[in-house]
């Protein structure tokens, strides 16, 4: 009987995955190479959702029920065997995801949607072995995709969107926001402005116009408090679109308009300062802790999702 959701690699990414289906009801395999992998994964997404109910995102009956839903396996044709949705979030490499989309399309029915959680690959490339790349879209979650309720569904050159509207529908239940882009393109819809806001940030460092905890500042303290509610263009509509056209008119001719990595970011690449991996990137991580910052996130994260869940409820 088909009725799980096949989630392929068990990772960081693929436990989180895991945990939201679990908690909308929904059997889940988690498969990952062996059993210990999986069983590894398996335990990551029952952290997730002893988090998410610990902090009142879930009920602790909905978290038990969940735990009950998971199961986690090394063999991909007895999982296939049982699919209604599979989700692939194994390595971001265009030719592993290429030979593990044809080894899917050739153990499951046409109507069984296949979706890749890639942040940047182009889905129709990776369906390009495909016999039926109808039913491949990519379902972006974004990290940590127990916690952040967006999800990218994008369309390939190929995708029915009859079919990416079911998988959109159901994205809805596992109380998650999708959004629908329609063309494959790099960087699908929220990295493509995410890397526009990067790229400025960057220049502006680089320029010495202000510090990277300046930078950080003003968008986690000014523009982004009210992202949650009032993205951009509900801004431009609240304040005026003449307003809006003059402000671009003005400032637009001095943002940054480079088209390829930003000579500042490659400096410190070649140099070995890789963020808090290496101890220093735009930041000292020498005297800071990346641990601490990340469960900081986390909890903000949390509240954020707590606070509009209450606003959308009056």
């Amino acid at each position: 009987m088909r009725d799980s959701v096949l989630v392929v690699g068990s990772g960081m990414m693929g436990s989180g995955i895991g945990a939201m289906a679990a908690l909308a009801g929904r059997k889940v395999i988690l498969l990952d190479v062996d059993r210990e992998r999986a069983a590894q994964g398996r335990q990551r997404a029952m952290d997730c959702i002893r988090l998410r109910a610990d902090h009142g995102l879930n009920t602790q009956e909905e978290a038990l029920r969940a735990a009950g839903l998971m199961e986690c396996s090394d063999n991909l044709k007895e999982a296939c065997g049982r699919a209604s949705l599979v989700i692939e979030a194994i390595v971001e490499n265009m030719e592993v995801k290429q030979e593990m989309f044809a080894r899917l399309d050739g153990l499951l029915p046409g109507e069984v949607p296949v979706c890749s959680n890639t942040s940047g690959l182009r889905i129709t490339d990776i369906s390009s072995r495909c016999a039926h790349p109808e039913r491949t879209l990519t379902t972006h979650f974004w990290l940590p995709a127990h916690l952040v309720p967006l999800v990218e569904v994008v369309m390939g050159d190929r995708t029915d969107e009859e079919v990416a509207i079911r998988v959109r529908d159901e994205l809805k239940t596992w109380k998650k926001a999708p959004v629908l882009v329609k063309r494959d393109l790099p960087g699908q819809l929220a990295n493509r402005i995410f890397q526009a806001m990067i790229r400025e940030s960057i220049d502006i460092v680089a320029s010495g116009l202000a510090s990277a905890e300046d930078v950080d500042t003003a968008i986690s303290c000014g523009m982004a408090m009210r992202f949650p509610e009032w993205g951009p263009l509900k801004h431009l509509d609240a304040i005026g679109l003449e307003l809006g056209l003059s402000v671009q008119e003005t400032v637009l001719p001095s943002i940054s308009k480079d088209q390829s990595a930003n000579s500042y970011l490659k400096k410190l690449v070649s140099e070995g300062n890789l963020g808090a991996k290496t101890g220093r990137g735009f930041y000292d991580w020498k005297e800071r802790s990346i641990e601490k910052d990340m469960e900081k996130r986390d909890r903000f994260i949390i509240e954020a999702v707590k606070a509009t869940a209450k606003l959308d409820s009056e």
